[in-house]
């Protein structure tokens, strides 16, 4: 590993070896500038990782983050990444059981056949109808705001004109998101598929005043114009490895096992103190970027922390001998699992769950979606496993906030997996434990992580993947022309707690890439 370089070497010196970071390494290396990258682990990537979590097992899973669907292709252009992503053929699918029936709802595979689904659901053609309507509205909405993310903010009458549609305005930016979904919808099951995109990661009602569930909603449908989720073809390690080494290629050194410890700036210029197992050290630069949360960016400079983040998500991994058959015969496992597969997120569903967690108690029936990775791209297991029909399963659990794990972490997070997994085994024809692998010291390959491991382990505020609430995509009191500012001259946020952040985007580390070389004039 290269050492760091005497003080005063550097243009700029970025804090975290996150996506976001790389990404302005990448950038801001590739003007010319001289550049240090501090990352307190022993590798770059931070949630964006691939790894084997299962003891002998060939298996590389996409460990915290695991789809991508906000990466501007312009930024895989102008690094020349060496990247690449695979369309889902099925978008999802959503079991549930009707007049004593074990049926679902399959979104992909072609419009007729979506149709189709929507009919043998609903008994017409009317909630599809108003499917194509509400997303053909947002599919307008993503091709005028998705290009927005990575140019200077625009104000929010700008953003308006630009999006040119009030009634999208008024469902997206105004009234809470429940209002849109009730309107549109009458069935239960098509309300929640609709309302779960507005939910990742967040905690909310449908109807919360805050609109955060909009926001929410806001990023998750705009992606790369589309709206689409795609799958990182070898994991999403392959994502930030491509960045890192990008970042090298151009000049950049990137320093694992740097913990930063306190950022200075007096406007002329700013020094980094870092922590390394053999002491202390500083750097000094023109600008430093910090890819770490608001948190952690204010216990850096000694300013008052920013209100408390919430995450509210339960992560488990899980890898399988086999895809587990459906009670659902209707509908083949490889399709149903390869796109997002919905449990207990019907519309009441999500709204018991989260009046449950908000009262303080774990949801009785735990809201979920589960993908399997390794149906669109079977690169990220070993030969052998391939070769046995060993398959991967990824499980998002919803409104499970990080207060439930407060008193007693251990027993909370083992109640609410055997509650989210009894979830899912409902709507199997066999049990799940029947499928799973076993690594090489016989246990089940399976692995759960909790908001507050997510803080304990990556530095996310409260297991927050957003690192605090998301923003709207528009320029407000303080936000500066970038969305990256801060009130330290020199000193710019470049991860995904600053506007237009969340997400595996890059757009923070662009942003704020973008803002150096401005004040560089370059």
């Amino acid at each position: 590993m290269p050492a760091p370089q005497p003080s005063g070497a550097y243009d700029a010196v970025i804090v975290g070896g996150g996506h976001n970071g790389l990404v302005a390494a990448a950038y801001l290396a590739r003007a010319g500038l001289s550049v240090l990258l501090l990352e307190r682990l022993d590798h770059t990537g931070g949630a964006a990782v691939s790894s084997r979590p299962f003891a002998g097992v060939d298996a590389r899973l996409s460990r915290y983050s695991y789809l991508v669907s906000l990466l501007p292709r312009k930024i895989v252009r102008d690094l020349g990444l060496d990247f690449s992503l695979r369309t889902r053929t099925i978008s999802s699918y959503t079991p549930v059981e009707r007049a004593g029936r074990a049926t679902g709802l399959l979104v992909g595979g072609g419009e007729r056949r979506t149709r189709e689904a929507f009919a043998r659901l609903t008994g017409s053609d009317r909630e599809y109808t108003a499917w194509r309507r509400l997303y053909g509205l947002t599919g307008r909405v993503a091709e005028r705001v998705f290009p927005t993310l990575t140019e200077p903010l625009p104000g929010r009458d700008e953003l308006r004109r630009r999006i040119d549609d009030e009634d999208a305005w008024r469902m997206l930016f105004e009234e809470p998101v429940g209002v849109a979904i009730e309107d549109h919808f009458a069935d239960d099951l098509v309300r929640g598929v609709v309302l779960t995109d507005a939910l990742i990661g967040t905690f909310a009602d449908a109807h919360d005043p805050s609109l955060k569930q909009n926001r929410c909603f806001l990023y998750h449908v705009i992606g790369g114009g589309t709206g689409d989720w795609d799958v990182p073809v070898g994991g999403m390690g392959a994502l930030t490895g491509a960045l890192a080494d990008a970042a090298r290629a151009a000049g950049a050194v990137l320093a694992t096992g740097h913990e930063a410890v306190r950022v200075d700036s007096d406007g002329h210029g700013c020094e980094v103190v870092y922590r390394t197992a053999d002491g202390e050290g500083v750097a000094a630069a023109r600008h430093v970027l910090v890819g770490a949360s608001p948190r952690e960016l204010a216990a850096l400079t000694g300013d008052t922390p920013p209100p408390s983040a919430e995450g509210a998500q339960l992560k488990v991994n899980m890898l399988l001998k086999r895809l587990p058959r459906l009670r659902d015969r209707s509908v083949d496992p490889r399709e149903a699992f390869a796109g997002t597969f919905h449990i207990a997120e019907g519309y009441d569903q999500l709204a018991t769950a989260y009046a449950q967690a908000a009262a303080g108690e774990p949801p009785s029936a735990p809201p979920s979606e589960i993908y399997c990775h390794s149906l669109t791209d079977p690169s990220i297991l070993g030969p052998e496993l391939t070769e046995r029909g060993y398959q991967t399963l990824t499980l998002f659990g919803l409104h499970t906030p990080a207060r439930l794990f407060a008193d007693d972490h251990d027993a909370v997070r083992d109640e609410l997996l055997e509650r989210t997994l009894a979830q899912l085994d409902a709507q199997l024809a066999e049990p799940l434990a029947d499928c799973l692998a076993t690594d090489a010291e016989g246990r089940p390959c399976l692995e759960v992580r909790t908001p507050l491991d997510l803080d304990r382990d990556l530095g996310l505020p409260g297991g927050n993947i957003f690192h605090r609430e998301l923003s709207w995509p528009y320029a407000q009191e303080g936000t500066g022309r970038w969305g990256v500012e801060t009130r330290h001259p020199g000193v710019l946020l470049c991860g995904a707690g600053a506007v237009r952040g969340g997400g595996v985007s890059g757009v923070p580390g662009h942003n704020a890439a973008m803002a150096v070389l401005e004040q560089s004039g370059h």
